[in-house]
């Protein structure tokens, strides 16, 4: 399928994981993708794998996100996706009773306020041009409560899903879509290491999923790809939900 052909689709956190899988499959949809990463290596290799442009940027850092849009945008004349997927789960952010005051500020700052600095600079390219699909990635564990908690995280993925709620309406009527990805947890770097470290915590996620299992990025990328296209023309300010039935479960089967 080239649902994305001739399009100009950004990805940020693209190094590895969700934002690796996605880089691969926009590209494969036909889109020219620039991939966005903090780490040089991980991200130049990811653009380079799809013959796209790599752009280092912290996108917690202001001017490295306008600066990243800017370049695009001269570079294509267009930014037509924006898929906002960096982010951290740091082991310092636990229990509300353990996480001091850096560890959520650092989080909030990667997870949330990395979303808000994209799509306020994105924005004003693709009102120019009349469209545009925005997609940041939020997750599952908004929508639900845990014992075994990563406080700032949980925190600041349900500030995604509002913003980008408020952003879809907003934006609406000028042919720009903004949606939320919510996956389950999913089998990447930052899932396995949380395994090594912490075997009992990580089994404890995977007891819960209904099918029996974690994602695969791929997985997660095909959503990706979805939300890019035309396929999901009428959806704008959602969340869409990629947990394995997670969420819905009471009991899961033995």
């Amino acid at each position: 399928m080239q649902r994305l052909e001739n399009r100009v689709a950004v990805v940020t956190g693209a190094g590895s994981g969700i934002g690796l899988a996605s880089v691969r499959r926009l590209a494969a949809e036909g889109a020219r993708v620039v991939a966005v990463d903090i780490d040089e290596a991980a991200g130049g290799a990811a653009a380079k794998e799809v013959d796209g442009l790599f752009v280092r940027a912290d996108v917690a850092v202001e001017d490295d996100v306008r600066a990243l849009y800017e370049e695009v945008h001269d570079r294509y004349g267009s930014v037509d996706v924006a898929f906002h997927n960096a982010g951290i789960s740091p082991p310092e952010d636990d229990s509300i009773l353990e996480t001091g005051l850096e560890a959520w500020r650092r989080v909030q700052e990667v997870n949330l306020t990395s979303v808000y600095l994209c799509c306020k600079h994105v924005l004003p390219y693709m009102r120019r041009q009349g469209r545009g699909s925005i997609i940041n990635t939020a997750s599952f564990v908004a929508r639900m409560g845990a014992a075994t908690s990563q406080i700032s995280y949980t925190a600041s993925k349900g500030g995604v899903l509002a913003l980008t709620r408020e952003l879809g309406v907003q934006f609406a009527r000028e042919g720009i879509r903004v949606n939320a990805l919510s996956p389950g947890p999913v089998n990447t770097p930052l899932l396995r290491e949380l395994f090594a470290k912490d075997p009992e915590r990580a089994a404890r996620r995977l007891v819960h999923i209904p099918v029996g299992r974690f994602a695969e990025p791929e997985e997660i990328a095909a959503a990706v790809a979805f939300l890019a296209s035309d396929d999901s023309s009428f959806m704008t300010a959602s969340e869409f939900l990629v947990d394995g039935g997670l969420s819905s479960a009471y009991v899961t089967p033995s």
